[in-house]
């Protein structure tokens, strides 16, 4: 392999020449070249935006991923430019245990029965959040890391360019500074012993040699302000492109806010769903796990009251075709109505529910013998069924 040592000499000169200049300013024993105050202002704040952006993408994963043992697998195969496989959801993984257990336990059980709709819930949601990772991946932290990968390492480079330029630019000024002062010595008190060799005799005085190496480290004190203009000029078009980013990354930020938007819409939806179909099932949540034989003495009220209904009942009020009839025949008990506030928006499922919104005040009773997670609702001339987890009572 061919080298060229005068190349490989110079570099070596030229890095040594760096090296002693950066050692002398940290001692303060050499000037050193000052950036102006905009110029500061940019790489300041450039230098923020680096750090925060890494603090933001690297906490987006672990809210999208937050299994360690995942993540760093995902940056292997991203490393090895190798397709990430794909990954069963904490949710969706969930519904697979929930739908083998109703089919061993029973599927037409209550408890089998309520399994069954809780994982197909499950399995939306955990699709759901399939696509929100993906969509946040996307459209938020692929720019974010290509900003990391690509324009700051491009501005990491040319300001690494832009010390050497200011080392070489200050090594130049302290070269020619130093000139300038054997000079000024060598005019007045001139000593030919010394600047001639003892076997050559020269011709020129020692002041005609340090004029001559005053002229060399003007004319490379020049080059070097000309090189160091012009990369701070490079530099500084870069560090003003973080404008730029700011602007792009504020898009990102927008679209990954209504991708989760999305999602958590998705989620309130499936889980409204879900609790509307749950309250549907009637012995879900009373009277599933009787004893065989109970003694009669052990009969309670609350028993007797949950499984000999002496109203009308949840499923009574919510029959077809009759449910509007005989919800405004039911008269409100003469004590223990109570004010509630609704929590939240409710859409009612049929003519037996009272559609809610949210803030609303309204009267609620119960009836024997009804569902304790459902009461009996009036707005006006309005009358149905609302479920008590949408309620706050007041009085």
């Amino acid at each position: 392999m061919d080298f060229n040592m005068k190349k490989l000499a110079s570099d070596a000169g030229i890095f040594f020449t760096r090296a002693v200049q950066f050692t002398e300013e940290k001692f303060g024993q050499a000037e050193k070249t000052e950036l102006d105050a905009h110029f500061e202002s940019l790489l300041a704040r450039a230098d923020s935006t680096k750090n925060w952006t890494e603090k933001i993408l690297r906490q987006t994963e672990v809210l999208l991923q937050p299994n360690p043992s995942a993540r760093v697998e995902e940056f292997l195969y991203e490393k090895l430019d190798r397709k990430v496989p794909s990954r069963v959801t904490n949710g969706e993984l969930l519904a697979q245990y929930m739908a083998e257990a109703a089919s061993e336990l029973g599927p037409t059980t209550p408890y089998g029965k309520t399994l069954i709709k809780v994982a197909e819930a499950e399995k939306h949601l955990g699709a759901a959040e399939r696509d929100f990772i993906h969509t946040a991946s996307i459209n938020f932290l692929t720019p974010l890391r290509n900003f990391l990968e690509g324009d700051w390492k491009t501005i990491s480079k040319e300001r690494r360019l832009l010390q050497n330029r200011r080392l070489d630019l200050d090594a130049s000024k302290a070269r020619l500074k130093k000139a300038k002062a054997a000079e000024a010595k060598a005019t007045t008190v001139p000593d030919f012993q010394e600047t001639r060799p003892r076997n050559y005799i020269l011709s020129a005085s020692a002041s005609a040699l340090w004029n001559d190496e005053v002229d060399k480290a003007e004319q490379e004190l020049r080059v070097a302000q000309t090189e160091f203009d012009r990369q701070a000029e490079v530099t500084r078009l870069l560090l003003e492109g973080i404008s730029s980013t700011h602007v792009n990354h504020l898009r990102c930020l927008h679209e990954f806010i209504e991708s989760q938007t999305t999602y958590y819409a998705q989620c309130y939806r499936h889980m409204l769903d879900l609790q509307k179909q749950l309250g549907r099932f009637p012995g879900t949540f009373v009277g599933t796990a009787e004893p065989a034989s109970p003694p009669l003495s052990s009969t309670s009220p609350t028993t007797t009251a949950a499984t000999m209904p002496m109203g009308p009942s949840v499923a009574d009020l919510a029959s077809p075709g009759e449910a509007a009839l005989r919800l405004e025949e039911v008269a409100p008990p003469a004590s223990g109505t109570r004010k509630a506030r609704v929590l939240y928006d409710y859409e009612a499922a049929d003519s037996s529910e009272l559609a809610l919104l949210a803030d609303e005040l309204i009267t609620v009773y119960s009836l024997p013998g009804m569902d304790p997670d459902w009461l009996i609702g009036e707005r006006g001339n309005k009358k149905g069924k609302v479920p008590v987890t949408y309620l706050e009572l007041l009085s």
